[in-house]
């Protein structure tokens, strides 16, 4: 299951951290939910600023819990990622695209990484909030 390629340049092994929590398995809708991501935000990004990392993905309740997630997080469902791109000297182009993408949920910047939801069913809120994360 982990070498499921949700798009060109993303695999769904990224957003789970099965090696740390083996547990954090997704449903078939939470896949399709990052998928979603991975189509219209991540790959676009990466095409802008090269490779992405994922710090965290998808999480399951136990999962969200034991990282401080709050309860209604869009991880849960598969529609989050925290990420960082690999050259940190992009950092802030990578803000700038996902900033300026119609597909932007939520935005939220910290200390060198970035938040980043997503919404396949609803109008993007759009929401951006530079340093967010202390």
């Amino acid at each position: 299951m982990n070498d499921i390629k949700l798009s060109t340049h993303f695999k769904l092994s990224e957003f789970l951290n099965t090696g740390k929590y083996p547990q954090n398995i997704p449903t078939m809708q939470d896949v399709v939910n990052m998928t979603f991501g991975c189509h219209f935000l991540l790959e676009p990004a990466r095409n802008e600023v090269g490779p992405i990392i994922i710090n965290s993905g998808f999480r399951n309740n136990d999962v969200n819990r034991k990282v401080g997630g709050v309860s209604n997080s869009q991880h849960l469902i598969g529609q989050a990622a925290d990420i960082h791109p690999r050259d940190t000297k992009q950092f802030q182009h990578l803000v700038d695209c996902l900033r300026n993408n119609p597909y932007t949920d939520q935005l939220l910047t910290g200390n060198g990484w970035l938040h980043i939801s997503w919404n396949p069913f609803a109008k993007p809120r759009h929401y951006i909030k530079i340093g967010y994360y202390k």
